[in-house]
């Protein structure tokens, strides 16, 4: 069940108060939390909205629970980071964010890709977005990115389904990427994201696109977004070499 923004503000800023505390030190690695019903009073804060905290923090690598002990911070914590989801744009930009350059803005059935990652029904319509990352007259990146169907995202995120319509309203009026337009909807709602990074080849058609040989080797990027237990992006990011790099680790 979807949960609405305003509850889940709290739960947001309790994790990134418990995740500053285990990276400045005041629990550090291989320490012991204190029980829920002390942590909580510590924290001022209710134990439901403290204990969906804990289950994003331990989702997320920083701690672990073990049968009687409780809840123990890991050894090696994950430095902050893609902690906080930030349009690809923004992230492999050096000093300045890429320009986006739409390439493609439509509907489409369910690929393999987006069947697994958005849990698409066969027969939905998906939109899909193609677009070109540039920095200083070099493309940079290709970006693919598809939303949810829009009768989900109207029930779990109706803010982000009014943007993208907006968006797509816009079209001519200057691009950004479907992440962006996410983000820029989703302040008063939590977002989760996990990435894989691998190692691939352009082939032809994004060789072409990116004005480089097919046999040019690149990083593929996937990326799933969710709202909750429920994906509502997914997206993937190529990368060729000579890119700007990408920063998946930043110190805090």
């Amino acid at each position: 069940m979807a949960v609405s923004g305003q509850r889940r503000r709290p739960v947001v800023a309790l994790y990134e108060r418990i995740a500053d505390a285990v990276h400045d030190g005041t629990y550090p690695p291989g320490s012991t939390l204190p029980s829920e019903p002390k942590l909580a009073a510590e924290l001022g804060v209710s134990r439901p909205a403290l204990r969906e905290a804990l289950l994003l923090l331990q989702e997320d690598g920083l701690l672990t629970v073990r049968r009687g002990v409780g809840r123990t911070v890991n050894d090696r914590p994950p430095r902050r980071g893609f902690e906080h989801v930030r349009p690809i744009e923004e992230l492999i930009g050096v000093g300045t964010p890429l320009r986006v350059r739409a390439l493609l803005r439509t509907v489409e059935e369910p690929t393999d890709f987006t069947t697994q990652h958005l849990l698409a029904p066969a027969r939905a319509e998906l939109r899909f977005w193609e677009s070109l990352l540039t920095g200083e007259g070099t493309a940079a990146a290709l970006s693919h990115e598809w939303a949810a169907a829009d009768e989900l995202l109207d029930r779990v995120h109706p803010e982000f389904a009014r943007a993208l319509r907006a968006a797509e309203a816009r079209a001519g009026q200057g691009a950004a990427s479907m992440l962006s337009v996410l983000l820029g909807a989703s302040r008063e709602t939590a977002l989760t994201a996990h990435s894989g990074i691998t190692a691939t080849l352009l082939g032809r058609r994004r060789g072409d696109q990116l004005g480089r040989p097919a046999d040019t080797p690149a990083v593929l990027v996937t990326q799933v977004v969710r709202v909750g237990e429920t994906p509502v992006l997914a997206a993937k990011h190529m990368l060729p070499t000579g890119a700007p790099a990408l920063p998946v680790l930043q110190s805090h």
